[in-house]
């Protein structure tokens, strides 16, 4: 669970400094005869989501610290 945190952690830090991170996702991909087609996605990660990692990581690596009752 300690990893898990400080992995959200440090991608919600990353996001956050970038202001946002964009990806380029290869979708379909099609050969007819000599010619190929292909299409691909486009996403963005916006700041919000790099908050709300940065949030969780934190609460899962207070709860890691915490002793079972």
């Amino acid at each position: 669970m300690r990893l898990l945190g400080i992995l959200l952690v440090a991608f919600g830090i990353v996001v956050l400094a970038y202001g946002g991170i964009s990806y380029t996702k290869s979708r379909h991909s099609t050969d007819i005869g000599p010619i190929q087609v292909s299409t691909a996605k486009k996403g963005f990660i916006t700041p919000a989501v790099g908050a709300v990692a940065v949030v969780v990581g934190v609460v899962l690596l207070v709860a890691g610290r915490r002793e079972p009752l």
